[in-house]
């Protein structure tokens, strides 16, 4: 019987494959930190900071006259209430039978 077992090869390709793996996280790594400042670019442009230092105070005027106009009376707070309950209760009802 010519069953053993070459300890000192699986050893070496334990640490290959751990070192591919540890080059693999750190080129992940970096990949990750490069969309990230990819994404900072379109999140936090100069364009909108401009625009709404510019017209700070239009925006705050805007806002001060929607929350003075904009009453919620009852009737409407049952309505939304009434059709957020329909909507919960149908999407309930379509994972149920997507799961059957």
């Amino acid at each position: 019987m010519n069953n053993t077992i070459d300890y000192k090869r699986l050893y070496e390709l334990s640490i290959i494959e751990k070192e591919e793996l540890l080059n693999n996280i750190s080129e992940l790594k970096k990949n990750i930190q490069e969309l990230e400042i990819n994404l900072e670019k379109y999140k936090n442009t100069e364009s909108k900071k401009k625009y709404y230092n510019k017209n700070k105070d239009k925006i705050i005027e805007y806002i001060k006259e929607y929350n003075k106009n904009y009453t919620r009376t009852p009737e409407k707070a049952k309505e939304y209430n009434k059709r957020a309950y329909e909507k919960r209760k149908n999407n309930k009802n379509e994972v149920a039978k997507e799961s059957i």
